[in-house]
């Protein structure tokens, strides 16, 4: 009997069948990308905030005062009295009653002088000029509870490392499509519910749950792809990269346009449903339902296939190659049995956690720059199009591994050159630093690439959802990592950055080269690699 990779041959490695479905799967990395990046406009600053005192909206009602005048009758004594505050996080201490002057109700301070007016910590009682502007003024996400913002993207992390092991062995075990499916419908409801949460930990609760599902569509969208296009057409994983890169660009104009943080949300949330109808046009892979021995249902498949892209299967391939590895649901140790499969599962393991790291820890390091926050979101996306494009480029004449290697080693360096670079030269550290990021991003890209081509089908998606967890957990890692030690000196993330990627970068030359290679079917087909 002909194996699978003999039949997608006579249907057509990358026909038009192929192109519809790796068309309407790359819109996945377009949503992803929303929800990953989301937090940047769902959780913007608030322009203008302070702390309103006990009785001073009765007043202002009772005055007819507006929001400024109520508000310079707050604040501005406060700054008299102690220049450095600006009455976001404190306040007077006094109540206003209706015994005070509408025309001078700074009277009511007593004898207290400017420079003694009491003070106290300001609790829930603040105004915004903006009050749903972000889930900053909604939820009070400022002063002593401005760490919550920072919470709030730590669960979504949280939310993909749950995914990628929960949703990862189901995918495996109950389907690619199936799961797919019902993580789109999972992203969409909980997207919603967010948007309406009454308080704060409602909304985490439904942030995480957006993460679980969110971590669903990506890597369950992204080993279809791969597992129904022939081993010269696996690049088309990059390609979805760049729609990721896309979405990252189109986000800062949907937040430009939505005024509300409620409307970004439902923005970026609805689009999941439309994903459904791929109910009707995405079959389920092939490869998958071989290994769930249902050969059957998967030669239907191939057939449909070869009718879509105008070929004919020859009538010999009236049966495929069945695995002969006992149908099991997969588990860690399946992943860490045997030599080759071991050394893999730790070495991708390791690359995913520093590529996660690092990345989120130089994007991080830019900090907040003043100026057009719609425009320099709109131009940092921009600047990873090129590191796709430089893989496009390469990895079908040289390679995975050596692009792989190489683009960690030069972020490394680029790391440690920028560490050492003088302030007085900004446009040289700048440069430095960018093509530190350009490397990073190449080798982030090429280890969904080199992950998925390097596990058996039987522990595909698993493989590849339980390496890619670490990649959540260096996301939640990089935040502290980089401000805890650059309290120490600025420039040290940048050292253990560069000492990390190096490392990862001669690690990754230990893999197998997998160009042009048959995808493996078997534990047994990956030993086998050299």
């Amino acid at each position: 009997m002909p194996s699978f990779d003999e039949v997608l041959k006579e249907a057509g490695e990358f026909g038009r069948f192929q192109k519809r479905v790796f068309f309407l799967l790359c819109q996945t990395g377009i949503t992803f990308s929303f929800l990953f990046a989301s937090v940047v406009f769902l959780g913007q600053a608030p322009g203008s905030y302070w702390c309103r005192i006990p009785g001073a909206a009765e007043l202002s009602e009772r005055c007819g005062w507006t929001l400024e005048e109520e508000r310079n009758f707050t604040v501005l004594p406060l700054h008299l009295g102690n220049g450095s505050s600006r009455g976001e996080c404190e306040r007077l201490d006094i109540v206003w009653d209706a015994s005070v002057s509408c025309a001078s109700p700074l009277t009511h301070y007593g004898n207290h002088s400017v420079d003694n007016l009491p003070l106290a910590a300001c609790h829930n009682n603040w105004v915004y000029k903006q009050p749903h502007s972000s889930i900053v003024s909604e939820y009070n996400l400022v002063c002593g509870n401005a760490w919550m913002l920072d919470l709030s993207q730590a669960i979504l992390n949280l939310g993909f490392l749950a995914g990628a092991f929960a949703l990862g062995y189901a995918a495996d075990r109950y389907g690619r499509i199936l799961i797919y499916l019902l993580s789109c419908l999972g992203v969409g409801i909980c997207g919603i519910i967010a948007a309406f949460a009454p308080n704060f930990t409602v909304f985490l609760i439904f942030r995480f749950l957006q993460g679980v599902f969110g971590k669903g569509t990506w890597m369950t969208c992204y080993v279809i792809v791969t597992e129904i296009v022939g081993s010269d057409q696996r690049i088309v994983g990059i390609v979805i990269q760049i729609f990721f890169t896309l979405g990252i660009m189109i986000l800062p104009g949907i937040a430009y346009l939505v005024p509300t943080w409620q409307g970004i949300q439902l923005a970026i949330s609805l689009p999941n449903f439309l994903f459904l109808l791929y109910y009707w046009v995405v079959p389920e892979s092939p490869r998958w339902l071989l290994t769930r021995k249902k050969g059957e249902k998967a030669l239907k498949i191939m057939h449909s296939i070869a009718k879509h892209n105008g070929k004919y299967l020859s009538p010999h391939f009236s049966e495929i190659t069945i695995s002969n590895e006992e149908v099991s649901n997969p588990s860690f140790l399946d992943l860490v049995k045997t030599p080759r499969m071991r050394r893999n599962t730790l070495i991708l393991m390791y690359a995913w956690f520093t590529s996660a790291l690092i990345y989120q820890g130089l994007v991080m390091r830019l900090g907040i720059v003043g100026g057009n926050l719609y425009l320099h979101f709109f131009i940092s996306g921009a600047v990873e199009l090129p590191a796709a494009f430089l893989i496009l480029v390469t990895i079908d004449r040289i390679g995975r591994r050596l692009p792989f290697g190489i683009s960690n080693i030069v972020a490394g360096i680029a790391c440690l050159i920028t560490a050492f670079l003088p302030e007085d030269i900004p446009w040289l550290k700048t440069t430095v630093a960018t093509l530190g990021r350009l490397g990073i991003t190449m080798a982030f890209e090429i280890v969904y690439l080199v992950n998925t081509e390097l596990y058996p089908t039987t522990l595909r998606n698993f493989g590849v959802s339980l390496c890619s967890s670490l990649c959540d957990l260096g996301g939640i890692i990089a935040p502290f990592l980089l401000f805890r030690l650059a309290d120490i000196w600025l420039e040290l993330p940048l050292i253990i950055f560069s000492i990390l990627a190096v490392v990862c970068g001669l690690l990754v030359l230990l893999l197998p080269e997998t160009k042009g290679i048959s995808l493996p079917e078997t534990v047994e087909d990956v030993e086998q690699l050299s």
